[in-house]
């Protein structure tokens, strides 16, 4: 036969076909997006370019605020900035011009009341500015200055200290009213030298006009109790910075209970709200993350503030596990995430059908009769495109782990003290673990290796030379062989909840049940496509033949 006239060489097309395949499954691997992570490469290529943590702690020497400055050279020392030794440098130096700034982390004209009548002890360390105005001297001098200003705000806010109902402070007129007094002054000095947002400015005008009007502090309290917060933990001028930067009291609150329940990182916190363009963002990563969200914000500063700028936009975590990539396609994915997603996708399932469709023409090259139609092959490469999915997503199915760094409600509650158990609480949760992902791709392989097997079997029936009656009695003898996908999925479910009782794989029913669930499929495929057509053929060929033989 001359094979010219049917197309090129079998043995070539299949292994073009598997060239090919493999060829777009590294394509697609390589593809630095994934479904709700960034991948660390993608960082890297939104962070080139953009304005590092020493560039902003640079220009906030520039401008003699040397107190954000310090936290931020702290910052770039954890994340391990290559410019942090060039940054303590300036920082000690900016000091040595200045030490009388120290203590205020700069100068601000709002600070004069304080200058005469505050020493600080250490100069080469920040005072937090709380601290500064609670003695009776400062507060006296502070009072003096903002009670003459013009501004209806700031008059507000000096009233509330004649507000006698309060729930966590003592009242200001109060003997050991001291902390109220100190921050309800702190807030005045704030809103009289413009430090704070403008919609923050607002909310707290408001909060002030409606204290005074009912004498009761209200809702004004928990904004003192977060300002307290801060202004405890920092000096002047880097409270400001922030603030600056708060859009309302709910970020307030944020950054006040960050700065309770991470103090240790709060220099790291501090630095990415200053880095980024968004605070609250920020704010709401840390809090849905937790220490996990915390390590991504410092691979993000340690990137430049493009990447966090991506990172807090998204509000997803890091893939730390994909770190390698082509520049195309981390630049495709960081400008079109949707389009990279689908084609990284629709790249393992061609891959898939690729390398199944050259493997079938290697194994049945020749046969005229049964052979596997690219129908079969795109569903079957649909499965393992999907298995692939699943094996290369580790945050598709899996849900946010609960963060350290989330607002918890102490709430009373019916239960037996005696009976300890009773006061936990259990989590509903959607999240698989990489042993119980490789489980799952582990019997789709096995499945389909099985699937294989019996086309392998059909084949030889098929090109056995004997009368079809013959050969159909012959597949009706394989039948324990086609239904041995069955016995296949019972046997994985079975061995899987095994495991799961020894402990070697994580509880996860799917994992267990996918056995069975890929042995139903495949011997469904088998029975319905292939067996029932190819027995229909033996039946009609033996009918025909059968009055022949007769006459």
């Amino acid at each position: 036969m001359d094979r010219s006239r049917h197309g090129p060489n079998p043995t070539y097309r299949a292994l073009a076909l598997l060239l090919a395949g493999g060829a777009l499954l590294v394509l697609a691997l390589l593809l630095p997006v994934n479904v709700g992570a960034i991948p660390r490469a993608l960082l890297a290529t939104a962070g080139g370019g953009t304005p590092s943590l020493a560039d902003r702690a640079a220009d906030l020497l520039e401008r003699e605020k040397l107190g954000p400055a310090r936290l931020m050279l702290s910052a770039a020392r954890t994340v391990g900035d290559p410019r942090a030794a060039a940054l303590a440098e300036a920082t000690a130096a900016a000091a040595a011009r200045t030490p009388s700034h120290v203590p205020w982390g700069g100068w601000d004209p709002m600070l004069e009341p304080l200058l005469p009548v505050v020493s600080v002890a250490d100069q080469t360390r920040s005072a937090p500015m709380l601290t500064a105005l609670l003695p009776e001297r400062a507060r006296t001098s502070v009072r003096h200055y903002l009670v003459n200003s013009r501004s209806l705000g700031v008059q507000a806010l000096l009233r509330t200290a004649e507000v006698t109902l309060t729930a966590s402070f003592t009242p200001a007129r109060d003997a050991g009213g001291q902390p109220l007094d100190a921050v309800i002054l702190m807030t005045a000095l704030l809103y009289q030298g413009e430090h704070l947002s403008p919609a923050l400015q607002r909310q707290l005008r408001a909060l002030a006009e409606r204290a005074v009007a009912r004498n009761d502090l209200g809702d004004l309290e928990a904004a003192y109790l977060d300002l307290v917060s801060l202004g405890s933990r920092l000096d002047w001028i880097a409270l400001t910075e922030l603030l600056r930067r708060t859009s309302g009291l709910d970020t307030l609150r944020e950054y006040a209970h960050l700065a309770r329940v991470a103090p240790d990182d709060f220099s790291l916190i501090y630095s990415a709200a200053m880095l980024s363009g968004s605070a609250d963002r920020v704010a709401a990563y840390l809090l849905t993350y937790g220490r996990s969200g915390l390590e991504d914000v410092g691979l993000a500063l340690r990137a430049g503030q493009g990447a966090l700028d991506v990172l807090v936009e998204r509000q997803v975590p890091v893939n730390r596990a994909r770190d390698s990539s082509f520049g195309w396609g981390a630049e495709l994915a960081l400008l079109y995430p949707q389009a990279a997603l689908a084609i990284r996708w629709l790249g393992l399932v061609l891959g898939a059908f690729c390398l199944l469709r050259g493997a079938v023409i290697l194994l049945f090259r020749g046969e005229d009769r049964v052979t596997i139609q690219p129908l079969t092959t795109a569903l079957l490469a649909l499965v393992c495109g999907a298995v692939l999915v699943l094996g290369t997503e580790p945050f598709l199915l899996a849900a946010v782990p609960p963060s350290e760094f989330a607002f918890r409600i102490a709430m009373p509650v019916l239960a037996s003290l005696s009976d300890p158990a009773s006061l936990t609480t259990t989590h509903p949760t959607f999240a698989m673990d990489t042993s119980t992902l490789l489980s799952i791709g582990l019997f789709a392989l096995l499945q389909l290796g099985w699937f294989f097997l019996c086309l392998r079997k059909i084949a030889e029936i098929s090109r056995s030379g004997l009368p079809p009656l013959v050969q159909l009695r012959l597949m009706e003898n394989e039948e324990n062989l086609f239904d041995g996908g069955l016995y296949l999925g019972i046997a994985g479910t079975a061995t899987a909840l095994v495991l799961q009782v020894l402990g070697v794989i994580q509880p996860n029913l799917l994992a267990a049940y996918s056995s069975n669930l890929f042995g139903i499929v495949c011997v469904a495929l088998i029975k319905i496509r292939h067996v029932r057509p190819f027995k229909r053929q033996l039946i009609l060929a033996g009918q025909a033949t059968e009055p022949a033989s007769t006459s």
